[in-house]
């Protein structure tokens, strides 16, 4: 017959297999100061998003009427850039092009910082694409003088991406830094 330790037996290795296990990690603290200066940057990225929403806003939802005979739907990607580049001004072209990168570049620095979830090139890409194609519909449907371009989603995607890799990634980082272990 084989050894079998009593009830009262097993019940006492678990007791003290249980106290011997590592006791649960100890959350560190943060340094108050750091906190003050996180929701600092907070509210300041808040503020420029505001602005920045204003700014595109007044950019892209203002009517035109005198844009009217002049603007066309384009669902081709990158039908509007071969006209911006078939223009006898370049200076026009890089204006139009331009423009539309810089005016994303600030959604791709901003947003990761407001919310860091969404940090990484993926996520920041997607929602850049989402924000701007409903920017894009509502000039295509309710701004006299405006419509829909493909090209436009496509640039300001582009200056996110842009925006994102030269500072929005490392001002996320270092706003929303994990605290120390102590």
């Amino acid at each position: 017959m084989a050894w079998a330790p009593s009830r009262s037996r097993a019940a006492s290795d678990a007791d003290t297999a249980k106290s011997e296990r590592a006791p649960k990690p100890v959350r560190p603290r943060r340094n108050p100061l750091s906190l003050v200066v996180r929701f600092v940057a907070m509210v300041f990225a808040f503020a420029f998003m505001v602005a920045f929403a204003v700014i595109l806003a007044r950019l892209t939802l203002e009517p035109s009427p005198a844009s009217v005979d002049l603007t066309h739907t384009n669902l081709h990607p990158g039908a509007s850039l071969k006209l911006y580049l078939d223009q006898p001004e370049m200076r026009d072209a890089i204006r139009q092009i331009g423009g539309n990168i810089l005016l994303g570049v600030p959604f791709g620095i901003l947003v990761p910082v407001i919310a860091p979830k969404t940090r990484g090139i993926l996520r920041i890409l997607l929602l850049t694409a989402v924000v701007m194609l409903l920017v894009e519909f509502a000039q295509g449907a309710l701004v006299e003088g405006r419509a829909f371009d493909i090209d436009d989603v496509i640039l300001n995607t582009s200056g996110a991406l842009i925006g994102y890799l030269l500072l929005g990634r490392r001002l996320s980082r270092a706003v929303h830094k994990p605290a120390k272990k102590a």
